[in-house]
């Protein structure tokens, strides 16, 4: 890990425990379309490729496809009135970001949210730290490609040798791979242990600190 000065952070279950926000707002779309509601639990395995994959895991099987293209509109008017009503960074999370820039480093996020939401979650939480907030946009591939992580080392002016990925999925360590980057696994986010180390995960960190000695 010598000669990292770049450090490119996922949202969901990485720095944000956003996991009960987003299961209130797929369950608000779910409910209004006259489909059961699923349980945080469920929601945990669903989150990490995007939100309509999490939809697509939420509704029963065979719904049809026109159907969850009518329900996308409706969670992103729920979430982006709701993305902050029990969202908050990990504990240990801010304080991390902190001493990273004070060793000189750069900071992005890069995830498969929503870009509006990425927007307002990193301008609420982490705007003094991060240096460039990518989401889902037109364009621009979701993750596990690499290029949401290409664009935030372009806006940083980092190259590849010089990263590294931070993330809680095994959406998260393909991500890292394809962009030939080395990948943190997290282990207080959506996802177990044992599922990153089944999906190759090699660099662990079980509290936010951990990331600092890595």
């Amino acid at each position: 890990m010598d000669g990292i000065n770049t450090y490119i952070f996922d949202m969901d279950g990485t720095i944000l425990n956003t996991l009960e926000d987003l299961t209130d707002s797929v369950n608000f779309v779910l409910q209004r379309f006259g489909l059961p509601p699923r349980s945080l639990s469920e929601y945990r395995q669903f989150f990490g490729s995007g939100i309509r994959y999490a939809i697509s895991c939420a509704v029963p099987p065979g719904t049809p496809e026109e159907l969850i293209d009518k329900m996308l509109p409706v969670f992103r008017e729920h979430y982006n009135k709701h993305c902050l009503d029990k969202t908050r960074p990990y504990d240990g999370i801010p304080e991390v970001m902190k001493k990273l820039k004070e060793r000189g480093c750069k900071i992005a996020i890069v995830s498969n949210k929503i870009e509006s939401a990425v927007q307002e979650l990193n301008e609420r939480f982490f705007a003094q730290y991060a240096d460039a907030a990518i989401g889902e946009r037109p364009g621009v591939a979701r993750k596990p490609a690499p290029d949401m992580v290409m664009a935030a080392l372009e806006k940083l002016g980092s190259s590849a040798d010089e990263a590294v990925y931070v993330g809680d999925s095994e959406v998260d360590l393909k991500t890292a791979k394809n962009s030939g980057i080395p990948c943190i696994a997290v282990l207080w986010g959506f996802r177990s242990r044992d599922c990153l180390l089944e999906n190759g995960a090699k660099l662990l960190a079980e509290k936010p600190e951990d990331i600092l000695s890595i």
